[in-house]
């Protein structure tokens, strides 16, 4: 089973069996659709409800609706088939984009050691070239061609 790992339940929320996941999925429209499927424990639970609330998505599984019946779930890893994903042509999960090769326009080869999120709304490619180099994970410094497998980056002055 391919699987992508999108969360953690963290805790429930109210008493009708409601569970708060902690995720930080670049893809969560795709994922958090009622009659989707997550994977959790290596079983598959449909999704009956879903909503954000703060920093959480908030789900309700199969027809789970107390709260007694939903603790088992605390604290466990959630998972996404990758075939259920149907990613467009130019989206690509960080797992995957680790696994490309990475060049340059100045003509540098170079591999991703690292993809991390800086803040909210920023993500940085740690790449090794000759020495490491920090990247911002958008256009124009960072092009994917997924078709190829391989990360152009344009590296201006004061990246090398």
């Amino acid at each position: 089973m391919d699987v992508v790992r999108i969360g953690k339940i963290v805790s429930t929320h109210g008493i009708k069996g409601e569970l708060r996941i902690l995720s930080d999925f670049p893809y969560k429209e795709k994922v958090f659709q009622i009659g989707n499927h997550l994977i959790i424990d290596d079983h598959s639970y449909e999704i009956k409800s879903y909503r954000v609330h703060k920093n959480y998505d908030m789900v309700t599984l199969d027809d789970y609706h107390d709260i007694n019946e939903v603790l088992f779930l605390l604290k466990k890893e959630v998972f996404f088939l990758k075939k259920d994903l149907k990613l467009d042509e130019d989206e690509v999960l960080d797992e995957e984009l680790i696994t490309y090769e990475v060049l340059t326009k100045q003509g540098k080869k170079g591999i991703i050691k690292e993809i991390f999120q800086a803040s909210e709304t920023n993500k940085i490619l740690r790449v090794q070239f000759d020495k490491e180099v920090l990247v911002p994970y958008r256009f124009p410094f960072v092009e994917i061609h997924k078709k190829e497998k391989k990360v152009i980056i344009d590296l201006i002055d004061g990246m090398e």
